[in-house]
């Protein structure tokens, strides 16, 4: 007998939305029956030069076409289920409650969180790294999840249910060579997630962490294609996954056949971090 995913009547909130990843988890989300709200600092009918300051990523995704939020939005509502686009930078909490206050009031709840947004374009080897980009990626990878993790912890609260996903790496687990900004931070990220999930448990919420290996979304054609192709050898399948493998993972964990699984790492890798010969 086949076991349907049923989201019917919940609510998803996915940040970084606009693309890869988090744009594959709104769509499946929705396909599973939420309703999804999604937030992101990139919005089509927002785009301006200043959202360069965030990064070599926002700014190939704002002159290559790569931002696809209200587009998303609007697939998500041929499928019959509702959807918001919401710009919000997560570093700012000010933003995050207003999105999350908008979130409740046109869609009636925030279910869900999907915390995907995060930056990965500070890249060289430690002595090289730049100090104003260290704590940029601290906001956005690690402090951002905790700002949106606790604006939307009071209404998961009051109904006595939630679920929330946190995007973690393997450089978290492994370590990234010449990512020491990202790999500390998706390191905290597991951190989080294994606190929130001990706090949250007594009002029915759960708390788990995807571990992503390599992926191929925008970001992962973008990079070098040698270096690609090393990792790609280290998995077990000697190639990338797809967003749609995150997604669906996603998808469980964020379903009551997931109920009493919280707290843990869920790696979705292809096997990259097994020893493999």
């Amino acid at each position: 007998m086949a076991i349907e995913i049923d989201l019917s009547g919940r609510v998803a909130l996915v940040t970084g939305g606009s693309r890869g990843l988090g744009r594959a988890d709104a769509l499946t989300l929705a396909r599973a029956g939420a309703d999804v709200a999604i937030a992101d600092i990139l919005v089509e009918s927002q785009l301006t030069e200043e959202t360069d300051e965030w990064g070599a990523l926002a700014t190939v995704a704002r002159t290559q076409g790569f931002v696809h939020t209200e587009e998303t939005v609007e697939e998500i509502r041929s499928l019959g289920r509702r959807a918001l686009a919401v710009r919000c930078d997560v570093t700012d909490r000010d933003e995050v409650a207003a999105a999350v206050g908008q979130t409740v009031a046109e869609l009636g709840a925030v279910d869900i969180l999907i915390n995907n947004a995060g930056t990965l374009d500070h890249v060289g080897q430690f002595h090289d790294q730049k100090p104003e980009l260290w704590e940029r990626d601290l906001r956005v990878n690690l402090t951002g999840g905790f700002n949106c993790a606790q604006a939307v912890w009071p209404y998961m609260k009051e109904r006595g249910w939630g679920r929330i996903v946190n995007m973690a790496s393997v450089a978290g687990t492994l370590g990234g060579f010449g990512q020491a900004s990202y790999s500390t931070t998706k390191a905290g990220i597991l951190g989080l997630t294994r606190t929130l999930a001990m706090e949250g448990g007594r009002h029915g919420i759960t708390c788990n962490a995807i571990v992503p290996g390599i992926i191929g979304s925008e970001a992962f054609h973008m990079a070098n294609p040698a270096m690609n192709e090393r990792i790609a050898n280290r998995t077990v399948f000697k190639r990338p996954g797809e967003p749609q493998d995150i997604a669906n993972a996603i998808t469980f964990l964020c379903s009551d056949l997931a109920g009493y699984i919280t707290g843990i790492e869920l790696y979705v890798s292809g096997g990259v971090e097994l020893f493999v010969f």
